[in-house]
């Protein structure tokens, strides 16, 4: 399965990957395209074999803070604007524990004997802590590690980062005298004379223990990026390591919430991208990690891989998987069949990452073709392999490629077809965009949405 990797019209952001026996789960916020605000009231779960990680299922609502058209409320005390955010679940004793962000309201722990719940609810958060601390009882994107001992740790924050250690025979109680603030360190800039302190923590606390040393994946300051910290110990102090992700290099930014998961013995990094021109519409992606041996995490590019270990260029690639956008462009859901890219200009470069077109050929040419959507502009669309035609044009590559054809657009709706350079072995593939008119008018088309493309396939 390609990026994004659960079905096209789910969007999921905010993902918690967890290994429960032998399969993958995914706990995380639940977006509508197209709505002018983040997340519903509803959180949802699916699942996917370790053994088979493409091969998702969904398990419905799991808990919700309003009724819906099936099931009354899980929460009793929830009213109009009491969204919920970006979740977690952990298993402890063979029950799992689902732990709630309610927006403006108390958050609340719920039950299950499954991982993939219905859970229900045992009791909100129950705590003396500063209610300036955990936000009036929200406890922001709350993230909760069972360690090996058996104790129980909650970590959460927004703009400043807190932990606290939850009684382990009442999984919703914050036990006193244990909450620390800001586990990720206070910056302090020195400007004017003045010493100011900033927090290098902006909101997603996630924890992982992967041997004996822990690690805490969040994001940062000022930044659509997922970085990570670590520490020897489950209450720090934790040590920023660098970042993981940015989900806002050559495509359209936008807050990053996620985590890492082994599956396999491969480890993986979830996160999200932005869809249909908003910061809302999230939906998520998935790409391959490596820990070495020192702890560290390099990071990695943005693909359109997801589960797969190369894309099938004689298949038709639908538009919306791609990578990098830059111009303007975006992907825009119709419906749940039906998905584009939208607002491409000369400005504009679309890029998938990557394809393997195999090692022998027998030809030196192929066919490519391309369904499209005119809007009243001829323009022509450049086939790029491994970069661009310099190199300044993406962030993301530094190499100047190759280009192998080129195709015509007219103004109408249909599919355009050109004959290209064959190539093989694995490639990112890259499309520019160019009027290619600039007379006495200058390039009177610049800037100007172009066409809009569904889906393209190249052709032995």
């Amino acid at each position: 399965m390609a990026n994004p990797y659960l079905p096209n019209w789910e969007y999921i952001p905010d993902g918690e990957p967890r290994v429960f026996g032998d399969r993958i789960y995914v706990y995380g916020s639940h977006d509508q395209a197209g709505s002018d605000k983040f997340c519903d009231y509803v959180l949802k779960c699916w699942s996917a074999p370790v053994s088979d990680p493409g091969n998702w299922t969904c398990h419905g609502d799991i808990f919700r803070t309003q009724a819906t058209r099936d099931y009354p409320a899980d929460t009793d005390w929830t009213k109009e604007n009491n969204e919920l955010f970006a979740p977690d679940v952990v298993e402890k004793d063979g029950k799992y524990y689902l732990y709630c962000y309610i927006v403006n309201s108390i958050g609340c722990v719920a039950e299950s004997d499954k991982p993939c719940g219905p859970f229900k609810l045992i009791s909100t958060y129950k705590y003396t802590i500063s209610d300036e601390i955990c936000t009036n009882g929200w406890f922001i994107d709350p993230g909760v590690l069972v360690d090996d001992d058996g104790r129980v740790y909650i970590y959460c924050g927004y703009l400043r980062s807190f932990m606290a250690e939850v009684n382990p025979d009442k999984m919703y109680e914050i036990l006193d005298n244990t909450c620390i603030e800001h586990f990720i360190p206070i910056e302090k800039t020195e400007e004017g004379g003045f010493t100011e302190e900033e927090s290098l923590f902006f909101e997603a606390a996630s924890p992982r223990k992967i041997g004996d040393t822990y690690y805490m994946i969040y994001s940062p300051k000022r930044s659509p990026r997922l970085a990570y910290a670590t520490s020897k110990s489950p209450t720090g102090p934790f040590t920023y390591r660098g970042y993981i992700i940015d989900n806002g290099i050559d495509f359209p930014d936008g807050n990053d919430h996620g985590s890492i998961a082994c599956i396999n013995g491969q480890w993986y990094v979830f996160y999200h991208r932005m869809t249909n021109n908003t910061i809302m519409s999230r939906r998520g992606c998935v790409e391959k990690i490596n820990i070495l041996p020192d702890g560290t995490i390099p990071p990695v590019e943005m693909t359109s891989l997801g589960f797969e270990d190369s894309l099938n260029p004689y298949r038709e690639t639908p538009a919306e998987i791609a990578c990098v956008l830059t111009g303007g462009a975006f992907i825009t859901e119709k419906n749940v069949f039906d998905r584009c890219i939208r607002n491409i200009t000369a400005d504009t470069v679309i890029g998938f990452r990557y394809f393997d077109f195999g090692d022998d050929f027998g030809s030196k040419t192929m066919d490519f073709a391309a369904k499209v959507r005119g809007m009243g502009t001829d323009c022509v669309m450049n086939i790029y392999i491994d970069g661009v035609d310099t190199a300044d044009r993406l962030k993301s590559v530094s190499t100047v490629g190759r280009k192998i054809g080129s195709v015509k657009i007219g103004h109408d709706d249909g599919v355009v077809t050109s004959v290209i350079e064959a190539v093989t072995g694995r490639h990112a593939v890259y499309f520019t965009i160019e009027t290619g008119y600039t007379g006495w008018t200058g390039d009177y088309f610049k800037g100007r949405s172009l066409f809009e493309l569904e889906s393209f396939v190249f052709m032995k």
